[in-house]
């Protein structure tokens, strides 16, 4: 079966981003951004996405992390979407870990004090829903206005990524925090939950092979 791979490159006055791309790869990465939560975070999502993710940007980091972020999320929503080609035979759905998995027992990812959950759909139609976010998020970034904010990841910026994702991969994306208090495990979660997400609505459902999962004939 012929693999989904794609190659990315956007190169602006503020990135330089490169990235390649394996839909169907064992959740190996190499990530250099120059942020090393965001790499992090970028190694995480390929992990339990479980694609191959090569992505490497030079940013604007003496300016701020916000350009580096936003094009990422920009970049790897273009992969994703080249990746997929026409989503023929995809379950296009997809949500956080397995209602089955007993670990968890619903949608949601867990991550110590958090809980998060994400819920996609490749539908060709970019929207974000950021629910349970915009009161923490104000919270956290009060207690950043008297830090240095270049070069580094703030909370905010989640969003920004996830919004330029949105976009660019054409799906809705919904994200909610149920509760949580640390940052760093509110981020964390989100992203784990976007890669499950990701991983069970690009995945081949034999049922439907070859066919769009869609009444309209397009994606």
């Amino acid at each position: 079966m012929k693999a989904r791979s794609a190659k990315i490159k956007r190169h602006t006055l503020e990135t330089r981003i490169s990235i390649r791309l394996n839909l169907d790869g064992k959740g190996k990465s190499k990530i250099k951004t120059g942020i090393p939560f965001f790499d992090h975070m970028l190694t995480l999502f390929a992990k339990h996405a479980t694609v191959d993710l090569d992505l490497r940007c030079d940013g604007d980091l003496e300016v701020d992390a916000h350009h580096t972020v936003e094009d990422c999320g920009i970049a790897l929503g273009q992969a994703i979407a080249a990746a997929l080609g026409d989503k023929r035979g995809i379950r296009r759905y997809g949500h956080g870990f397995h209602p089955k998995n007993p670990f968890t027992g619903e949608a949601y990812v867990p991550m110590d004090e958090c809980l998060a959950r994400c819920v996609v759909d490749f539908s060709g139609r970019p929207f974000l829903v950021w629910r349970g976010l915009d009161k923490f998020s104000q919270r956290i970034t009060d207690a950043e206005k008297n830090q240095d904010a270049s070069s580094r990841f703030r909370f905010g910026l989640a969003r920004e990524f996830f919004q330029g994702f949105a976009n660019e991969a054409r799906c809705n994306l919904h994200l909610e925090l149920l509760y949580g208090d640390e940052p760093h495990h509110v981020v964390e979660a989100l992203f784990k939950a976007f890669a499950r997400a990701v991983d069970a609505a690009r995945a081949r459902d034999p049922r439907i092979a070859g066919r769009l999962p869609s009444t309209k004939g397009k994606l």
